[in-house]
Formats: C-alpha cells, sequence, structure tokens
C-alpha cells in the first residue's frame, strides 16, 4: 500500500485499531452474529461520538486537520480512549492542522524594466 501524505496513514492506524478492540456488548450496541470486522464498525462509532459516518470516515481516512475538540473528544470517548492514547490523537490533529497550513510559495514579481514603481514627481 502506498504510504499516506502526511499523518493520514498513521492517523488511519490509530483509528482503526482502537475501534477494533472493542466490541458492541462492550459499548451496550446490539450485537448480530455476522461481522465482517473486529469490533465496532464506522457507523457504530459514530453513532457513540453523535457524529455522522461520513464525518467519522472521513476522520479514519486521515482527514483531521480540522476537527473541533469537542469532535475529538467525542471520539475519544465512544472508542474509550486512555489518557496516553487521548493525547496522541489531539498531537495527530495538531500535527495535521500545521501541515495543512503551510505556505504556498510566493512567485517573484518583476517589474517591466526602467520602473521602480514609484513616482519622484
Amino acid at each position: 500500500m502506498d504510504p499516506q501524505p502526511g499523518n493520514r496513514g498513521e492517523i488511519r492506524d490509530f483509528l482503526v485499531s482502537r475501534r477494533a478492540r472493542i466490541t458492541p456488548a462492550q459499548a451496550g450496541l446490539p450485537t448480530s452474529a455476522r461481522r465482517r470486522v473486529p469490533g465496532l464498525r464506522r457507523e457504530e462509532v459514530a453513532v457513540l461520538a453523535g457524529v455522522s459516518t461520513e464525518w467519522y470516515t472521513r476522520l479514519e481516512k486521515g482527514h483531521i486537520g480540522g476537527v473541533s475538540e469537542d469532535v475529538l473528544d467525542a471520539v475519544a470517548r465512544a472508542l474509550r480512549l486512555d489518557d496516553d492514547e487521548r493525547t496522541y490523537l489531539f498531537d495527530l490533529a495538531r500535527s495535521s492542522r500545521q501541515q495543512s497550513r503551510t505556505p504556498s510559495r510566493r512567485r517573484d514579481v518583476r517589474s517591466r524594466p526602467g520602473s521602480s514603481g514609484c513616482s519622484t514627481r
């Protein structure tokens, strides 16, 4: 698999691994006999965190840079993160914000030869 830009792969791996360790029964959700994933489904985490499935899916794909601390806190509670894991999640988000705000390079603006841009009159 190709590495994700920035820390997206790290975010994805972290959230997926934490989601996999919680069973629906532990989360107080109904269980079904047939599950394709270990632990909670994305939809179930979204319900527990009070966000849409699409929003949680974007988070799990590493699009975490613009997420509010309230949403991160809700996800941390839904995934039952301990203090170290919660800090790590917030650090990943902070790091992602810094990467997404890297200013683009400015092009040098050249003036016409002989024009200084200011008037001497």
